[in-house]
């Protein structure tokens, strides 16, 4: 037993220095192992810092010791066609203080107080309830000896800012759009050409202290030298200030004797489709439309789609007459005011019923029974196919944002009601600028146009770029000859004979049509009763159209008249009143031209 522990206890004490030395071998691998790893990952962090987060930390180190000035770019101007200014951009002088580099509020404070006439207990109160720790407004429309003689005291400093300013108000407040509180645009043309208006500031940074005080400048810029923001774009569009006040004036003042619901009115360029005036009511001060009730800030003109009514005859009686199926010689018998027939239901006349009418009498006395029969006539594939070469059922393509597209169903969803009802303005519903479109492709001998508003850019060098859509070269809608029949004969009688007498006037033949559709029911089938949109559409001189106007009147009160109130009554004379002050004001415009342009000869 002693023999066998003896050798045992001989070959543990032979294997242990052996053990010992693997151990050692195995912590130097380990060692040396680790080290490897270490200044691998010592090495990617080192590479992962210098290049891949090179940027950030870099920004990040800029932060620590810099401070940033941003300079805005003054937002370009809107004019209308002769120059006039609608909105532009004027700077302001902002005092602020810093309340985390003012040791005594109440000192500065009182430092302060007189130069802006201001109590010292109130100017401590802004500084020590300021919302943000670094920056409290004292006050934002300062002068400049105000400026100069607070940049003296300590935590106190000037900050130049635009301000949008509105100088005709609510005249023209849906077209001229506004701007919210960081000075972008959020509606009408302010939005549309955000990015044009807009133009691209700055930033200038400075360095500064461990309390963020500036401690010198410099400029972050290529190249060197003092950066400076890049001013926005100026929009010119084709309104006419002027035109813009009649409509807006003669309208204010149907739309209150009435109380209607809304009204909106349309100037419109009859050869190009330019539009000289649009107006919304109600409407807002685009400078203060924080407070403006946001049912104000629709454009009706873009975003009210209706029944047009009786003014879409005209257009059904130019397709009919341009596809062949009538004449204007012949007539058509109009069953005495009440039409009945299988898959259609009964029609009937507004006021009395006719027997033979010509085309032009179906339209001086606006003969429901009359357009249905010419439908009939047409079929649901050319009526379809000529009201959609008129515009209707699809968006313009309009310069302003929020354009609605109207309705106009395919034939294959139509009924034997529709073939009667759409000709006299039912089963299909349009916008007050597909209206306008329409007659200026009727009073312009065919041809297609689109209506528009902006008509050039200004850009900041001083050069000018023409923004205006191309003329669209696709041949005539419908004949010249039709046309010039349908305005100059059909539409002028429709004032001088017919519901549109009240348009007439002295100077200047007058063409026409009125319109008077009920509201549809928003909660089931049917019309609302005593709800209408009251419409008048007319232009001048019918021998050689410049002007359309479109005035509309949504839900008139009835009991102002105590009777109907139709487009005849409520729409035309607003409507004539516009088209006579345009006229006079376009043919005054044009006598200055002309004298100017003999002088410079």
């Amino acid at each position: 037993m002693e023999a066998n522990d003896v050798r045992k206890s001989g070959r543990t004490r032979d294997a242990s220095p052996d053990r010992q030395a693997r151990r050692e071998r195995i912590r130097i691998v380990v060692f040396i192992s680790f080290i490897i790893v270490a200044f691998v990952g010592l090495g990617g962090r080192c590479y992962y810092l210098q290049c891949v987060a090179a940027d950030h930390y870099s920004e990040l180190s800029l932060d620590q010791r810099c401070s940033f000035l941003p300079l805005e770019a003054q937002r370009g101007p809107i004019l209308d066609c002769r120059g006039r200014v609608l909105a532009a951009s004027n700077q302001r002088r902002i005092i602020f203080a810093d309340p985390k580099d003012i040791a005594d509020p109440k000192e500065t404070a009182n430092a302060v107080a007189p130069i802006l006439d201001m109590g010292g207990h109130e100017i401590c109160r802004m500084i020590t309830e300021s919302s943000s720790p670094r920056y409290a407004v004292l006050s934002e429309d300062a002068t400049r000896e105000q400026c100069k003689a607070v940049r003296a005291i300590h935590g106190v400093g000037v900050q130049s800012a635009w301000q949008r300013h509105y100088p005709i108000g609510q005249l023209a407040s849906h077209v001229v759009g506004f701007t919210g509180r960081d000075n972008e645009g959020l509606g009408g043309i302010e939005h549309r050409f955000e990015s044009e208006l807009s133009g691209e500031g700055v930033r200038h940074a400075f360095n500064v202290d461990v309390h963020r005080r500036p401690l010198s400048y410099h400029v972050p810029q290529e190249g060197g030298g003092i950066a400076t923001p890049t001013n926005g774009s100026a929009i010119i569009l084709t309104l006419d200030a002027a035109i813009q006040q009649f409509a807006r004036e003669e309208l204010l003042q149907q739309y209150k004797k009435y109380s209607a619901e809304s009204a909106l009115a349309v100037v419109a360029d009859a050869q190009t489709g330019a539009i000289l005036a649009m107006v919304s009511l109600p409407d807002f001060d685009p400078a203060n439309v924080g407070r403006a009730n946001p049912d104000h800030l629709l454009n009706h003109v873009l975003t009210d789609q209706f029944e047009p009514g009786s003014m879409i005859k005209p257009i059904v009686t130019a397709i009919a007459m341009d596809t062949g199926v009538v004449n204007k010689y012949e007539t058509i018998f109009c069953e005495n005011g009440s039409y009945r027939g299988r898959g259609f239901g009964r029609i009937g006349e507004f006021d009395k019923g006719f027997g033979d009418l010509t085309v032009r009498e179906i339209l001086v006395n606006s003969s429901n029974v009359g357009m249905a029969k010419i439908g009939q006539r047409m079929g649901p594939e050319r009526l379809y196919e000529g009201l959609t070469l008129f515009g209707f059922g699809k968006r313009i393509g309009f310069d302003l944002p929020g354009e609605a597209e109207g309705l106009l169903r395919h034939p294959s969803s139509w009924t034997g009601y529709s073939i009667t009802r759409i000709p006299f303005g039912q089963e299909i519903s349009v916008t007050a600028l597909q209206m306008v479109r329409a007659y200026c492709m009727l009073a312009n001998g065919g041809r297609l146009v689109r209506p528009y508003l902006v008509k050039a850019l200004v850009q900041p060098d001083g050069s000018m770029v023409d923004i205006r859509p191309p003329a669209l070269r696709v041949g005539y809608v419908i004949k010249p000859e039709i046309s010039r029949w349908v305005v100059s004969e059909a539409l002028a009688s429709v004032v001088n004979e017919g519901t549109g007498k009240r348009a007439k006037l002295e100077k200047w033949q007058v063409f026409g049509k009125t319109g008077t559709a009920q509201i549809a029911r928003s909660d089931g089938r049917g019309y609302e009763p005593r709800a209408y949109v009251t419409s008048f559409i007319c232009g001048a001189p019918a021998e050689d159209p410049r002007v359309i106007v479109l005035v509309s009147v949504r839900r008139p009160n009835y009991a102002i008249e105590k009777r109907f109130t139709g487009g005849g009554t409520v729409a035309s004379p607003v409507a004539a009143r516009i088209l006579e002050r345009t006229m006079t004001y376009l043919e005054g415009t044009d006598s200055v031209r002309g004298a100017v342009a003999r002088a410079a000869r």
